[in-house]
């Protein structure tokens, strides 16, 4: 029994170091693809009258307005113009970002 003691207590340092070095590793890269993520940008549009353009972060960036989109007399078309052309661009984001993020497993949504 004194044999297996000491052979299980050669390599664990050296194992516990290198698994700390991948954890570092994959945080840095992590960090940088979210830092990739909020320069990225996707545009989302409806009925070629609406666009938005967000980051794959979220955050709004733009959005654009054809002329022919607006009738004083009917808001809510446009409305939901805009509700669509920003889901759709929601959507693309997040295809990116789980295309980004996915090589992090379920760590990528705790940072």
């Amino acid at each position: 029994m004194g044999n297996f003691g000491s052979f299980n207590r050669g390599g664990g340092m050296g194992n516990m170091q290198q698994l700390m070095k991948q954890a570092q590793k994959m945080q840095q890269d992590m960090l940088k693809a979210q830092e990739e993520l909020k320069e990225l940008e996707v545009t989302g549009s409806a009925s070629n009258m609406v666009e938005v353009t967000l980051t794959c972060d979220g955050k709004m960036t733009g959005i654009s307005i054809k002329p022919e989109a607006v009738d004083p007399d009917d808001i809510e078309m446009l409305e939901d113009l805009i509700v669509a052309a920003f889901n759709d661009a929601t959507e693309k984001a997040e295809e990116v970002k789980s295309e980004k993020m996915g090589q992090f497993g379920g760590l990528g949504g705790l940072m």
